[in-house]
C-alpha cells in the first residue's frame, strides 16, 4: 500500500474497517491509497451479499456502499485530517452486473476540495478499470462530528 505519513498504512486500513460499522459488516478493505486523494477498496464476494440468488450477482446496494466508502476514503486521505466527513450526494450509474463469485474493486479520486465540500469520482470494476461495472460522482461535507475526529488522539 502506498502512503506513509502520520498514520501508517495498516492503521489507516484498520480505521476504515473498524471505525465504520457498515464497512466492517460488508468486509470492505482499503487496499491502496495515494496522498493526492485516491483510494482503492475491495468488496470481497460473499453469498450473503447476493441480490439475486438465481444468478449469484451481488446486490447493487453492496456496490453502492463500496463506492460511497471508497469515495469517502479518498476525501479523508486527500485532506489527511482526522476530522470526519459525511456524504452529501452520490450519483451511481450501473453499467453492467458484477460477475458472480468475484470480488469488486473500487477506485476513487478526490479531485477538488473547498472549505466545506469535497468532490469525488469513482469506478467499480472486477479487475479491469476500463471495463467498469459502475461509476459514481459524489460530494462530501467536511467537518462533521464522529469517531474519525477522535482517531488521532
Amino acid at each position: 500500500m502506498s502512503g506513509e505519513d502520520e498514520l501508517g498504512a495498516d492503521q489507516l486500513a484498520a480505521a476504515f474497517a473498524q471505525l465504520v460499522p457498515h464497512n466492517r459488516a460488508l468486509g470492505l478493505e482499503l487496499v491502496a491509497y495515494e496522498r493526492a486523494g485516491t483510494a482503492t477498496m475491495r468488496l470481497p464476494y460473499r453469498a450473503e451479499l447476493v441480490g439475486n440468488p438465481d444468478t449469484g450477482v451481488l446486490h447493487g446496494g453492496a456496490v453502492s456502499a463500496l463506492l460511497d466508502a471508497c469515495s469517502g476514503a479518498a476525501v479523508f486521505i486527500r485532506r489527511w485530517d482526522p476530522g470526519p466527513i459525511a456524504t452529501l450526494d452520490i450519483r451511481i450509474d450501473y453499467l453492467k452486473p458484477a460477475t458472480p463469485k468475484r470480488d469488486v474493486i473500487a477506485k476513487a479520486d478526490c479531485y477538488k476540495v473547498t472549505r466545506n465540500v469535497a468532490f469525488v469520482r469513482a469506478i467499480a470494476h472486477q479487475g479491469d478499470e476500463r471495463d467498469p461495472i459502475a461509476t459514481s460522482q459524489g460530494t462530501f461535507m467536511l467537518g462533521t462530528r464522529g469517531q474519525f475526529a477522535r482517531m488521532g488522539t
